[in-house]
């Protein structure tokens, strides 16, 4: 048992009765003021089906808790729907949610001052949340993951959330019919589960296990699949045993095994919100981490995993092929991974891996052999110029021409670049640009993936680009660039843009170049004025004075 303070003050007699008699009636006896209090974060909520199995994975680990000789604490934190809320004004609250998520897990765990938290998550916000706040109050913690959705099934294609989003620009440009959307809508989620892809949600979940705060093969479970209770139980074992030995989450969140998550992250074709989400987490760690390592890092590491939304497979698909572990072995024999990093259970990246196969097998397509990658380098790039001089992040799987010059469609919101779509108005060689979505400007930066998925749909993902201050969904793919800072809200290049421009977006340039002379530019600048706040009062007000630049995190402290 370590020597957290709640620990102290509740044996420290007669003084501290109050607080004995208030826990006995929560279920404390004599024997269990002695153990471990370990609180059991439980993200559970019938708001979205990613969220929908957590709590039997909360009763799992609760009970596991009390025989691993814990006492478990269960408290809720919440969840948004990114994928209900997208295209409307709700997903602004999107990424807020991820602080309220890290400030309500740590306000009630240092409160009651636990020794100890297991997170359970399911959708997107919920893993980065539970890691900013495990970082900060540095007590023994795990995370474990609610699971991926399994496909489903419609015409003979495997079928996802982003299926329905690229079916309604599919209908819009008449290549399906009414009912062909209808039967789309129906089909593509047909149970319990986070987005099926390799969204935001399992690119998160892949890339806590490579960093060594979740179990070997947790993060790609189905949700609905009886391992995944196993697993919550395990968790709750490992998490009991890392309190006695005092391994805390700083031990295991380091520069290297951030670096190991980007590896993996990179690997498999991740989000590019794990770009925003690991900012976060290393600033809330105190690891030095900046956006220009992401290209760094995405220079030496191929794309091994054929996996949606740009490829043909599932997650649950990667797990039957071998899962992260597997992943993670190719990219450590190949002097890629820090195999020295400390995980939660005690045991070293190279020791979990040590037999593991050196490469996948055969007989299955979505982990290519390291002589067959998908991309010979990996899929975020990092681009700056005068259009975002902080940087942005362009997703550069799945694109015939990584470059593209054209003349800028400018949109003052999501709403009016979505109805511009549908209506036909975007043409072949346009760059769609979306600004005044920023953290501070939307405010919460919303996700663009309604107008992706249109442009995809209406056939013209590889010849129209698009950049915005706000981001992507993990599900979004195209010539796309997200996180352009400074954003518009504060007087970022992006505000200049005038229908008609030229603009360059060059992925093997790493170039974002808005190409007017700069003596216009700075003619702009001058006239240029700060809109009104949207917000002026509640969360999304707050929020907005509180947030960085996306380059740094979009963190709030």
């Amino acid at each position: 048992m370590s020597d957290n303070k709640r620990s102290q003050v509740i044996t420290q007699g007669a003084q501290r009765t109050p607080n004995r008699a208030m826990l006995r009636a929560v279920g404390f006896s004599d024997g269990d003021f002695n153990k471990p209090i370990v609180g059991v974060a439980n993200g559970y909520s019938t708001i979205t089906p990613c969220n929908k199995g957590l709590n039997d994975l909360s009763l799992k680990a609760e009970s596991a808790l009390r025989l691993a000789g814990a006492m478990p604490q269960m408290f809720g934190t919440i969840t948004v729907s990114d994928g209900i809320s997208m295209g409307t004004e709700g997903m602004k609250y999107s990424l807020v949610s991820r602080e309220v998520i890290a400030d309500s897990i740590e306000t009630c765990v240092q409160a009651e001052s636990m020794d100890g938290v297991i997170a359970i998550g399911g959708c997107d916000k919920n893993m980065p949340g539970a890691m900013i706040a495990i970082a900060r109050m540095n007590v023994p913690a795990i995370f474990v993951y609610g699971g991926t959705i399994k496909p489903g099934h419609y015409n003979g294609q495997d079928l996802t959330i982003v299926s329905a989003f690229e079916a309604v620009g599919q209908h819009s440009a008449h290549k399906i019919s009414d009912d062909e959307l209808l039967q789309v809508e129906r089909h593509a989620c047909p149970g319990a589960g986070s987005c099926g892809g390799m969204y935001t949600a399992n690119t998160m979940s892949s890339a806590f296990e490579a960093m060594g705060m979740s179990l070997p093969y947790s993060s790609t479970m189905s949700a609905e699949d009886d391992e995944k209770l196993l697993s919550a139980a395990r968790s709750a074992e490992v998490l009991v045993d890392a309190i006695k030995k005092q391994i805390l989450p700083r031990d295991i969140i380091t520069r290297k095994s951030i670096e190991n998550a980007i590896t993996v992250i990179m690997a498999v074709g991740g989000s590019t919100n794990a770009v925003l989400h690991f900012l976060a987490i290393a600033h809330a760690a105190d690891v030095e981490l900046t956006i220009d390592d992401f290209e760094h890092i995405r220079g030496r590491v191929p794309v091994l995993c054929d996996l949606k939304p740009s490829g043909r497979y599932v997650t649950a698909e990667l797990h039957r092929a071998g899962g992260i572990p597997q992943v993670m072995k190719m990219l450590l024999v190949n002097g890629l991974l820090h195999g020295d990093c400390i995980t939660i259970n005690g045991l070293t990246i190279a020791e979990i891996l040590e037999d593991i196969p050196d490469s996948p097998r055969p007989e299955q397509n979505v982990i290519r052999q390291w002589d067959n990658p998908m991309y010979k380098q990996g899929h975020l790039a990092i681009l700056k110029g005068n259009l975002s001089p902080e940087g942005c992040v362009a997703k550069i799987s799945g694109i015939k021409n990584p470059k593209i010059t054209g003349p800028a469609r400018v949109f003052e919101s999501e709403e009016s670049c979505m109805a511009a779509i549908l209506a036909r108005k975007i043409q072949s060689g346009d760059v769609v640009v979306i600004r005044y979505e920023g953290p501070k400007g939307g405010p919460g930066m919303r996700e663009m993936l309604s107008p992706t998925s249109a442009l995809i749909g209406e056939g013209l993902g590889d010849s129209v680009g698009l950049i915005t201050d706000g981001r992507f969904s993990g599900g979004t793919y195209g010539m796309v660039v997200g996180h352009v800072a400074p954003e518009a809200y504060v007087g970022g290049t992006i505000a200049l843009v005038q229908e008609g421009d030229s603009i360059t977006i060059d992925a093997e340039q790493r170039l974002l170049q808005l190409n007017v002379p700069e003596n216009i530019l700075t003619q702009r600048r001058a006239a240029w004025q700060p809109p009104k706040l949207r917000y002026t009062r509640g969360v999304l007000a707050k929020y907005a004075k509180l947030v960085s630049s996306a380059s740094i995190g979009a963190i709030t402290d």
